[in-house]
């Protein structure tokens, strides 16, 4: 080689790195989704790790992540028990409207000081109660009762039985009236059921978006770990070419203690980079695989991304049809009103009307007894009614403005929230556009360091330039390549927050949460 021609291991080297991994991507990257506002970023491609794993280096797909969190995390298990929870409570509302059976027996003896006389009973009631919507209560009833005596107190029945039947009904007319009152907690539970859907749905999302950042994270580390490891090669190659050049009288030795010093910059660079994968890797695993910190995820990669073309309108109609936490807003808006509709009926003063009728019979054996009462000529009825008023209503009428005001709060709350959404999807718009332009920044930046650094080491070789220049070059370069991994990080993230905002990450990963 001439002395003249600059070593081609170090430029080499540098091509084939960024061309390799380039090569790599677009081999396993999928082709991006153009049907939705935010391109969906293909599943990533996958180069070898550079941390050290388990023997099975399989590549983790961010799918297979994504499928592995909804399975095991415990957020989503936490939030699917208050689901349930919700179900349950919805089916307690309902109950208030079973019917209500019941059966009494007793018996009974008495016996006279003297032992002389003594009477016997046997006493069974047996009834069912039912509320209606309207808010009033039937009830219905029966009994056979047998009594006896000794000596005989009747020279006709000993022993006797007597039956009776009744049916009975009390309805409120003012407080407690109508079905807006009685179903109310019902309604309410209902609300409360697709309010916990709801709050599925965000927890989903929310798991969906930490996966995703823990796997770009790890994806970043590991690039960066390559980075530092090349970084640290090319260090190790410039001490042994000073050390060759010293030998021949072309460079001085202080050429070799700078070049030195530079090695070991390049390995603490190294551990620090080790130690951020590693860290990657647990927060990774502690969300798709808890407790299984021995097994390292398999190979993965940041995705390649095509053109990028985002919309503010698409994207900010999609996140308020679709946004958990606003469709819960007004869900909970809903259960407030009719809290407001309960707590204003309650002003009202109490007045219950009942009426009850019923037949009874007296006979010398129980199936006569038990047959003969529905015709029998003996038989009562009763009305009734009640009224209470609490003097002032002072805390019905206080409990009905702090349920207008509670509504009133939730309603601005809406607002808030709305107003929210709208500032998040400009900023993730912004973020995304942003961030697009810097990743075409930071390349250009990436191939100019290379370049110099390619040229100052050529120069270098032939006595026109100093070690130190080199190794500046150098560090420009690493600089430049973890400074593009970085814009490639941050826009892989802003685009997984709009989705985020879209809720569009249900469809990317073909979710379903429909009950």
């Amino acid at each position: 080689m001439s002395a003249h021609t600059p070593p081609p291991s170090l430029s080499m080297r540098l091509r084939l790195l960024l061309a390799a991994s380039l090569a790599t991507a677009a081999l396993r990257a999928q082709t991006p989704d153009t049907t939705g506002t935010t391109p969906v970023a293909p599943a990533p491609a996958t180069v070898p790790s550079t941390v050290p794993a388990t023997p099975s280096v399989r590549p983790l797909t961010l799918d297979e992540a994504v499928a592995l969190a909804l399975d095991k995390n415990f957020d989503l298990k936490i939030q699917r028990l208050a689901t349930d929870s919700a179900g349950d409570s919805l089916i307690i509302a309902e109950s208030a409207y079973d019917p209500t059976l019941s059966l009494t027996t007793a018996r009974s003896y008495s016996q006279s000081i003297d032992g002389v006389t003594s009477q016997s009973g046997l006493d069974t009631r047996i009834g069912a109660s039912q509320k209606i919507a309207t808010g009033a209560t039937i009830s219905g009833s029966g009994s056979l009762d047998r009594s006896s005596s000794r000596p005989s107190l009747s020279s006709s029945l000993n022993p006797v039985f007597n039956s009776d039947v009744s049916l009975s009904v009390r309805q409120p007319l003012l407080r407690g009236f109508g079905t807006t009152v009685n179903r109310a907690a019902i309604n309410r539970a209902k609300l409360g059921v697709s309010i916990a859907n709801l709050d599925l749905k965000d927890s989903v999302l929310a798991t969906i978006r930490s996966v995703e950042s823990a796997y770009y994270t790890l994806a970043f580390a590991r690039a960066q770990l390559d980075v530092r490891r090349f970084s640290l090669e090319v260090a190790e190659k410039l001490v042994s070419e000073n050390r060759t050049r010293v030998s021949v009288g072309s460079a001085i030795d202080l050429d070799v203690l700078q070049s030195e010093v530079g090695v070991a910059n390049a390995r603490r660079a190294l551990l620090q980079a080790e130690q951020t994968a590693r860290n990657a890797e647990d927060n990774l695993v502690a969300l798709i695989n808890p407790f299984q910190f021995a097994v390292t995820p398999g190979p993965v990669v940041l995705p390649e991304l095509g053109a990028i073309t985002v919309s503010f309108d698409r994207s900010y109609k999609l996140a308020r049809d679709q946004a958990p936490d606003l469709a819960s807003t007004q869900l909970s808006i809903e259960q407030l009103k009719l809290d407001a509709a309960v707590a204003k009926k309650n002003q009202l003063p109490t007045l219950d009307v009942g009426a009850a009728f019923g037949y009874n019979a007296r006979k010398n054996n129980a199936g006569e007894a038990a047959s003969d009462v529905w015709g029998s000529d003996g038989h009562n009825w009763q009305l009734d009614a009640t009224v209470s008023l609490p003097w002032g209503l002072r805390a019905d009428k206080a409990r009905h403005r702090q349920a207008l005001s509670t509504l009133n709060r939730e309603q601005l709350r809406l607002q808030q929230l709305d107003q929210s959404i709208l500032v998040q999807v400009r900023s993730a718009i912004r973020a995304v556009e942003t961030n697009d332009e810097s990743v075409r920044i930071a390349a250009l930046a990436t191939k100019l360091s290379e370049e110099q650094f390619e040229a100052e080491n050529a120069r270098n070789q032939n006595g026109r330039s100093t070690f130190r220049a080199v190794q500046e070059a150098k560090e420009d370069l690493d600089t430049a390549r973890i400074s593009e991994l970085q814009a490639r990080l941050a826009l892989t993230n802003a685009l997984a927050d709009l989705s985020r905002l879209e809720a569009s990450s249900l469809t990317r990963y073909r979710i379903n949460l429909d009950q």
